[in-house]
């Protein structure tokens, strides 16, 4: 095991947690989270006739936020309800069923169960497990890493996916309509076809300490795009004019990261948000976000359509994969 889960650090925690999970002060939830005022996170229904508008609500919404929700998206109710409902009865499984689908050790790939994710600075750690695996395109899953059990966890995973792939293909072209640039473009900067959709299962197991304590740190998805739903349990927050604010939980939405690869494509006019999540004392709270990101071999960088002398590129082309690796390791990009 390549670390102690920390839904087992849970249930032997009593009223106090490790120190590695203690934040510092500036990032404690009881110190940085702002109570007073706040703006409403964009809620868009994604169902708007008036193209033109939709176009103008997302990109407004990408260029302030780089975050927002979308109602009325098309994506059925129950094929959402069955992946929330395999992905929780996974988490419920003894440890050593989950340990079948364990990470493996010295993999460069995300695939799997596992707790640790990325290089945390100062050793400090995130009070989460997650289950990892891709799940579009056909080529690219390796059902290795897909539970057997819940039985139904193939079917659930698939039909998520094929609900999803229209929804994100209409999501970019409206960002590419955003951008000014044709409705196809930032799909084709994307991989086309080829955009890999990975799927992580966050398990936030209740914790002691959620003043203290935070799920996932800081930071921004190197993804084109993510897509996510949580289950009811609040605990999503972003920063916005320095302030970390509630992404208030809206039944049935679909949460949209604008992730850091159409940030570059954007050359900046586009924003990647910067986001963390809390955990509750009382309640398990789970999220099962979906990254849409470029092939590894791809190479991505601004849009010559959006680079000129007054407005040069603001970002380096780079290999998927190179990004990755560097995002990862905290190497400057």
């Amino acid at each position: 095991m390549e670390t102690q889960r920390v839904q087992a650090i849970a249930k032997a925690s009593g009223d106090t947690i490790p120190a590695e999970f203690i934040r510092p002060e500036t990032e404690q939830p009881a110190l940085t989270t702002f109570n007073g005022p706040i703006p409403e996170v964009p809620v868009i229904d994604f169902s708007n006739p008036d193209e033109n508008n939709l176009v103008s609500l997302i990109s407004n919404a990408s260029q302030e936020w780089g975050f927002f929700q979308i109602i009325n998206h098309g994506l059925p109710t129950e094929a959402t309800k069955n992946l929330l409902k395999v992905g929780r009865e996974f988490f419920e499984l003894s440890d050593e069923e989950k340990e079948v689908y364990a990470k493996v050790p010295g993999s460069d790939s995300l695939e799997g169960y596992g707790t640790k994710l990325q290089k945390e600075i100062a050793g400090k750690k995130a009070w989460v497990d997650h289950l990892f695996h891709f799940i579009w395109p056909p080529s690219h899953i390796n059902y290795r890493f897909w539970p057997k059990n819940p039985p139904s966890y193939r079917e659930a995973n698939e039909e998520y996916a094929k609900c999803l792939i229209p929804i994100v293909d209409k999501l970019l072209m409206l960002l590419s309509l955003g951008l000014g640039v044709e409705r196809h473009v930032i799909k084709e900067a994307v991989g086309g076809d080829s955009l890999e959709y990975l799927l992580k299962i966050n398990y936030y197991p209740p914790c002691p300490r959620p003043d203290l304590a935070l799920g996932v740190p800081p930071h921004t998805d190197m993804s084109a795009v993510t897509l996510l739903v949580p289950n009811e349990v609040q605990g999503l927050q972003v920063l916005k004019v320095d302030r970390w604010i509630d992404a208030k939980y809206i039944p049935n939405a679909l949460i949209v990261h604008i992730g850091d690869q159409v940030e570059i494509l954007s050359n900046g006019k586009y924003r990647s948000v910067l986001h963390r999540s809390t955990v509750n004392k009382e309640k398990t709270r789970m999220s099962w976000p979906v990254f849409c990101s470029p092939p590894a071999d791809m190479v991505v960088g601004p849009l010559p359509q959006l680079v000129t002398e007054e407005n040069p590129a603001k970002y380096k082309f780079k290999k998927y994969k190179d990004y990755e690796y560097c995002k990862l390791n905290k190497i400057p990009q």
